[in-house]
């Protein structure tokens, strides 16, 4: 039945689009809400994830959940559908924006007690491709990626990434601080902790001074 299905891997967004769709803001609100609620009342529930059509991510979860409901016997085999969002800040015009972005475009993730009727009911949904897994078998997540999974959107809502480029040798304002208003040059970046060392002279004297990416914007030349 599932020899066709072609292995597949979850790659991390490259190259989105800065903006999220209506849809992708709705699901993003609703995702970390979703994964903390209670725990199904089938213990034979694991989380599997299904590749879609891109774009069609809302779509998807909302027919599956539409069968779920016209098919009372699918509650106890299929529960929770979620699609992982981030928020994502990004400076236009000395500006701060906030929106909704997935971090895994194309997949949705869904909780099921896998057997040949729910593979073929999930299987079966518009816009559905197959199941991510390896061999003949779908591949149900751990529960250490699950709760990464969960905590990486849960994070995202109290700090949202601030999505800018910086690079050394870059001239920037810094827009907060005591040092609001001065300008300099970018010496190091650390991507990781998002901060900047940039150059300011003060009093004559070139002076490094750490400051967070939201603390600064690009001087445009």
């Amino acid at each position: 039945m599932r020899g066709n299905m072609a292995e597949e891997e979850i790659k991390t967004e490259n190259g989105a689009k800065p903006e999220a769709s209506s849809e992708q803001a709705g699901a993003g609100t609703t995702a970390a809400a979703e994964a903390e609620s209670a725990k199904p009342t089938n213990p034979n529930m694991k989380w599997y994830i299904i590749h879609t059509y891109s774009g069609f991510e809302r779509k998807v979860k909302e027919s599956i959940e539409s069968r779920v409901r016209a098919y009372p016997e699918l509650e106890h085999r299929i529960g929770r559908v979620l699609i992982p969002t981030e928020s994502v800040t990004e400076v236009r015009g000395g500006k701060k924006y906030t929106s909704e972005r997935m971090f895994y475009p194309g997949y949705v993730l869904i909780e099921m007690d896998m057997d040949d009727n729910v593979w073929h009911v999930v299987k079966g949904t518009p816009r559905v491709t197959g199941f991510v897994g390896t061999g003949q078998q779908p591949t149900p997540l751990s529960e250490e990626e699950v709760q990464q999974i969960v905590y990486r959107v849960a994070d995202s809502k109290e700090k949202p990434k601030l999505k800018v480029k910086f690079e050394k040798n870059e001239k920037v304002r810094i827009t907060e601080g005591p040092f609001a208003s001065f300008t300099g040059d970018i010496d190091e970046v650390n991507e990781d902790r998002e901060t900047l060392k940039v150059m300011v002279t003060i009093f004559g004297r070139s002076t490094p001074v750490e400051l967070g990416f939201g603390q600064v914007e690009k001087v445009i030349t």
